[in-house]
């Protein structure tokens, strides 16, 4: 048989790749593993067998490194880190897929190509659990632009996602294999390929039409939200220049487009939206919130205002120090950095939420048991250089009866992160942003979508605050609405239905991808066993 070029299969599968993320192309996803499946089977190869294994990972990690590439060069405009993190999570790819086609040349069966299956979402979820995280070519997240053909990921999550894109690779390319080796199709698998495409689909669109009535007995009150969109500049102005400016200029935009706020129950600031560091034992004190307080709950006694800001922790003499706590320079003692959310009413109260999923390389240098001396060579992108602190528990703002999630920024990537607000009673999720670092590319409209799948994994309405890029309300099913534009200071409001409803994914988390971490182990063990047996 005639030899199959394998640099352009390399190359054909991230380009297919990288369409999947565009937001008509989504249907690319299904085929753009074919061509990588092809190059792994070493199909009409003639190479020698000693050059096949080093040239099969050149090939991989070439097509890797262009689906990085492509999909997400726009980070590099926030970071020159992003080559780092494009080199070593096309490193990370190859090794899953090199790990799966090891242990499925143990078994052989037609079945052992969805090995690749449990290897690669087991990849996936360890890849959000570590410190080298980087998890935005989630497979599952193909689909943030065609949210209705995923309603079922509040069941599965976006493994679920991973694992119907995997499978239907799997199947297509066992289909045009045979084809080519029988010269004719394959009955069975051509019939098995409709069924696994539709029945997810009719599943999804049944669930669409059907949630509404579901949740309907959970709804609680409905609440007035405003949310604010300040559009300042985070490179030139933001960071650098008189912080109370910033917040006139802000009001000024708020009263010119709210005639009163006797009418709204929650007003929403984005990420870091207060930028001077304020202690938290003295937050109730500090001049922004009693000037905020004064300026916006003297209007109305039950507004809360939910904001980004920068805080700090003093350490007591002989208190236990975190790895991220800093030293201060001029003086004894300790204290800890935090990218915060902070919620203001018109009590003293001042509740705060300290961001815990951080950017690797920007809020926190990576093994920091290892690579503490480091540290002081992190990117500054406004704020403490270095490595900011977090904590362990996802705490909700309460009010009554009702609390909301305050997510900032990164975290609403990572959707079994997100369903540890709503375990601890969220009813509302609130995420607070800053999206200019990316500039007017495709990084701010893929963090939006990435998040409103969190509306359908949990089944709870968004409100979304984005310093600019795009603020916007997210229903229930995952859709998008009152979206501002790129650049442009915005004030959108909407009434959203809190609601107490839980959803299997966030009830029992993402099992999918821990079964499948389970068993890569035990299969990758029973192919240690067959290799060594054999010999």
């Amino acid at each position: 048989m005639k030899k199959i070029p394998s640099i352009p299969l390399s190359i054909l599968g991230a380009l297919l790749l990288s369409m999947a993320w565009q937001k008509y192309f989504t249907i690319f996803i299904f085929v753009a593993f074919v061509p990588l499946l092809f190059v792994a089977d070493e199909f009409g190869w003639d190479q020698p067998k000693k050059r096949k294994g080093l040239k099969k990972f050149g090939l991989f990690y070439l097509s890797f490194l262009i689906w990085n590439l492509l999909t997400t060069w726009w980070v590099y405009n926030a970071s020159p880190a992003a080559v780092m993190a494009w080199t070593l999570n096309s490193l990370f790819m190859v090794w899953a897929l090199r790990l799966a086609w090891w242990t499925k040349k143990r078994f052989n069966s037609d079945a052992s190509y969805f090995i690749l299956v449990p290897f690669w979402l087991a990849f996936e979820y360890l890849h959000q659990n570590w410190d080298l995280s980087w998890t935005w070519l989630t497979l599952g997240n193909a689909f943030a632009n065609q949210s209705n053909l995923v309603q079922w990921y509040e069941i599965t999550g976006t493994s679920g996602g991973s694992a119907w894109i995997l499978a239907v690779n799997i199947l297509i390319f066992l289909l045009i294999k045979k084809r080519i080796e029988l010269g004719n199709w394959n009955k069975k698998l051509s019939l098995s390929i409709v069924l696994i495409l539709f029945i997810p689909t009719f599943f999804s669109y049944i669930i669409y039409y059907t949630v509404d009535a579901r949740i309907a007995s959970s709804k609680l009150k409905e609440q007035r939200i405003v949310v604010v969109q300040p559009n300042i500049d985070p490179y030139n102005e933001k960071f650098s220049s008189d912080p109370q400016v910033q917040i006139e200029k802000t009001l000024k935009l708020l009263n010119e487009n709210i005639k009163s706020l006797n009418e709204v129950d929650y007003l929403v600031f984005p990420e870091t939206f207060l930028t001077s560091n304020m202690w938290e034992s003295e937050l109730p004190d500090v001049f922004e919130i009693q000037y905020l307080r004064e300026k916006l709950i003297s209007q109305n006694k039950d507004l809360k205002i939910v904001s980004g800001a920068n805080t700090l922790k003093l350490y007591e003499p002989g208190e236990k120090k975190t790895p991220t706590a800093h030293k201060f320079t001029q003086e004894e003692g300790y204290y800890d950095s935090y990218n915060s959310a902070i919620q203001i009413d018109s009590t003293k109260n001042v509740q705060v939420y300290r961001k815990s999923k951080l950017v690797p390389g920007s809020e926190i240098m990576p093994f920091l048991w290892l690579f503490k001396p480091l540290e002081k060579y992190a990117l500054d992108l406004g704020g403490t250089v270095g490595s900011l602190g977090l904590q362990k528990e996802r705490s909700v703002f309460k009010t009554n009866d009702l609390n909301i999630a305050p997510i900032i920024c990164y975290e609403s990537v990572y959707p079994e992160y997100v369903t540890e607000y709503v375990k601890n009673g969220a009813n509302l999720l609130f995420i607070v942003t800053n999206d200019g670092w990316w500039g007017d590319t495709p990084g701010y409209h893929q963090h939006l979508v990435y998040g409103a799948l969190r509306a359908i994994e949990t089944r709870k309405p968004i409100a979304r605050s984005a310093n600019t890029g795009t603020s916007c309300f997210v229903n229930e099913k995952g859709e998008v609405y009152n979206a501002t534009s790129w650049w442009q200071p915005a004030i959108i409001k909407a009434t959203l239905n809190p609601n107490t409803y839980q959803t299997l994914f966030v009830k029992l988390g993402d099992v999918l991808a821990k079964a499948s971490l389970m068993l890569a182990v035990i299969l990758f063990i029973i192919s240690l066993y067959k290799r060594f047996a054999k010999r």
